[in-house]
């Protein structure tokens, strides 16, 4: 082979090799959740069984274990993308907590009502009643959302020792819980989500789930989740599936959440807002929320409807957000449609202040 056919096939092959490289490093190079009772990584370039035993179990020689588990031949040439199962018993974790950021309504953890700081702790148990909506931010930045009449158990609150990671098993005993899982991307330890008919386990997800009479409904909006059944029956939902066990523990089979509902722009309705949509094939009802923000973090409303028309208010000055879904048969809900909406319009002073009353109220002008 001559050097000017030599030279391009070699700057050809160091072009790829880099390109695969930076690919594998930002996409696949993160913890990837759990299976089990295993802590899944992905591994990178330059990762060897005792880098990796020295990070995540804080002891060099437990790398001949993990070359056992994972049938590894040579621990210093591992393959870019394998998926290396690592014991959460090998794992050193401390203790967290899950800070309140949000509280609309009555709710409580335990007996005790909540608040926006409040710091709930492994075993805590959060209660919400029917006009109380609750947010939750654990340590790695995941948004726990819990609306109305919901109650969730925080089975499990725990953080790796040395990393971000978090450990964290919640028990959702009725209601709903959503949430928008390591939303930076940093990787996930293990976020499970158990309803008394199903275990639900996430890969740095944004997910819903139910539970209720109908059994338990998961829905995944980003990312992937493996869900478990009552029957032993899994299966692997992606972005937009969702799958539905009934109370049995049967699962119901993965389908394709509904589309997001064609909103008309919010329009004044007495001392309201109301808004209209063309109905949506396969939805059975619809749910229509109010919101803080366009993500839905930030609740203050939620009402299930038949109809396609919805009236709704703002809880105070400023932009809101109407969020609309369908539900079909099974329980699932299908994607958000979204629109922003104004609030109250409140008396303000000079440099636009809101005036509130000796109560802490807002002195509202008009009431829309």
């Amino acid at each position: 082979m001559t050097p000017s056919l030599f030279l391009p096939r070699l700057v050809r092959s160091l072009i790829l090799f880099t390109f695969a490289s930076l690919f594998c490093t930002s996409s696949l190079a993160q913890p990837a959740g759990a299976q089990g009772d295993n802590f899944i990584y992905r591994i990178m370039g330059g990762d060897t069984l005792i880098t990796l035993s020295e990070r995540f179990t804080d002891r060099a020689d437990h790398w001949r274990t993990l070359q056992t588990l994972n049938a590894v031949q040579e621990p210093t040439a591992l393959p870019i993308g394998l998926e290396l199962k690592i014991p959460f018993s090998l794992i050193p974790e401390l203790p967290a907590q899950a800070q309140v950021t949000h509280v609309v309504g009555q709710a409580r953890a335990n007996q005790t009502p909540l608040a926006a700081g409040s710091q709930l702790v492994e075993g805590d148990v959060v209660h919400t009643e029917a006009n109380g909506f609750v947010t939750l931010m654990l340590a790695d930045g995941s948004a726990l959302t819990i609306p109305a009449q919901s109650a969730l158990r925080l089975e499990r609150l725990r953080v790796f020792k040395g990393t971000e990671l978090t450990d964290t098993i919640f028990t959702l005993e009725d209601g709903s819980l959503e949430s928008q899982v390591a939303p930076q991307g940093t990787g996930v330890g293990r976020f499970e989500i158990r309803t008394p008919v199903s275990i639900t386990g996430v890969r740095g997800t944004q997910l819903r789930v139910h539970s209720n009479t109908q059994g338990a409904q998961s829905e995944v909006l980003a990312g992937t989740a493996g869900l478990n059944a009552g029957h032993a029956e899994s299966a692997r939902l992606r972005p937009g599936q969702g799958a539905a066990v009934n109370p049995s523990g049967k699962l119901l089979g993965v389908k394709a959440l509904l589309p997001a509902p064609v909103l008309a722009d919010p329009v004044r309705d007495g001392g309201g807002w109301m808004t209209s949509f063309p109905p949506l094939a396969g939805a059975t009802s619809y749910l229509v929320r109010v919101a803080g923000d366009p993500q839905g973090t930030q609740l203050y409303s939620s009402q299930r409807v038949s109809s396609t028309e919805a009236s709704f208010r703002a809880p105070g000055a400023g932009t809101y957000y109407v969020m609309v879904r369908g539900i079909d048969a099974d329980g699932l809900n299908g994607a958000d449609a979204v629109q922003p909406f104004l609030g109250q319009s409140v008396l303000q002073t000079s440099d636009g202040s809101p005036i509130s009353t000796p109560f802490g109220q807002l002195v509202v002008l008009t009431d829309y």
